[in-house]
């Protein structure tokens, strides 16, 4: 897997939402949801993206499957370049990647029966006779664990976990290469989320498809992803495989989202990784790093006009080059890889 070419890859991407303002609703100011974020997922991997609510996970996994529109920046779907394609060049591109979102309640139209809710993929793309599609939708359906007879029946007589089996059948019905997962559990009872995540990963083994699995939950995430990415206030900050990003994290915002992950035993005495102060605002983000501003750092001035990207400090793990939020010992060697 890592020596294969990304199925899905975004550089420098940018989107930004206009702030309007006054009797003539001029623009005055942009919300930097996605402010210059550079990601891969290769195939058959599922990519783990973290952060605080309000950073712009959700924003970014939208713009990445052409549901929001990018400022700036490119996406390569299968080494196509699919940012600027128009809405029939883009049509052929949506079978291979789709969504599965956070609220199963908003995504699944109540007007419409299940058998219809899971037929409409086809029936847009116009693949197969109706005989077809009825049997497809059958065995959809019993491959994400619903009875048969749920086909006959609406939205609201299922559960949130059904409900969300719904969504994923409709998702999977045109056997993608790449799904978005958007905080597809983060809905649901703890005890559900088990059920779908296990699903999920039944359905990847089965189909090769990739994901962005998107959460705020590092413990789910932990479970499901084989590589992780921490975004904060817009940026990636850090990106490393999922063991390496538990054992050893070493930007200061990812530490602080471990370490408020409950402890399954009370007793045992670890040390905590407190987030102070307020979250800039993504309409006017600091001039230099984000998380050191936030903190206080005495850095803070250091990191101004800085160059902030990612560097590989360790093979396989990138973390934002950050004199704020890096070990004196990392930023000495990121000095180092940077010159």
């Amino acid at each position: 897997m890592s020596d294969a070419a990304p199925i899905l890859e975004a550089k420098d991407l940018k989107v930004h939402f206009p702030v309007r303002t006054g009797l003539l609703l001029r623009q005055t100011a942009a919300v930097k949801a996605v402010d210059g974020v550079s990601l891969s997922v290769r195939p058959g991997e599922t990519l783990g993206l973290v952060g605080e609510s309000g950073c712009g996970k959700s924003t970014l996994g939208k713009a990445l499957v052409r549901l929001l529109e990018p400022n700036a920046g490119s996406i390569h779907f299968e080494g196509r370049d699919i940012t600027k394609l128009g809405s029939r060049s883009l049509f052929a591109v949506r079978r291979d990647m789709q969504l599965i979102f956070q609220d199963p309640v908003e995504s699944l139209n109540a007007r419409m029966s299940v058998r219809q809710i899971i037929e409409e993929p086809f029936t847009i793309h116009n693949i197969g006779t109706k005989a077809e599609r009825r049997k497809r939708v059958d065995e959809l359906l019993d491959r994400v664990g619903l009875p048969a007879n749920a086909a006959q029946r609406y939205p609201f007589e299922f559960s949130g976990g059904q409900r969300q089996r719904i969504g994923i059948a409709r998702a999977i019905a045109l056997s993608p290469k790449m799904v978005v997962c958007d905080e597809a559990v983060s809905a649901l009872d703890v005890s559900v989320q088990s059920q779908i995540l296990n699903l999920l990963m039944d359905l990847q083994k089965d189909l090769g498809m990739s994901y962005l699995f998107i959460a705020h939950d590092l413990s789910v995430v932990k479970h499901i992803s084989d590589r992780v990415a921490v975004m904060y206030l817009g940026k990636i900050v850090e990106v490393a495989d999922s063991e390496s990003i538990y054992r050893n994290p070493r930007h200061a915002y990812t530490k602080a989202l471990l370490s408020a992950i409950p402890e399954p035993f009370p007793n045992r005495n670890r040390k905590r990784e407190l987030l102070e102060g307020d979250v800039p605002s993504p309409i006017n983000p600091p001039r230099g790093s984000a998380f050191g501003h936030r903190m206080g750092h005495p850095r803070y001035e250091q990191t101004v006009d800085m160059d902030l990207g990612l560097l590989e400090i360790e093979p396989g793990h990138l973390v934002a080059a950050d004199p704020c939020c890096l070990s004196d010992a990392d930023w000495a060697k990121a000095q180092q890889l940077g010159s």
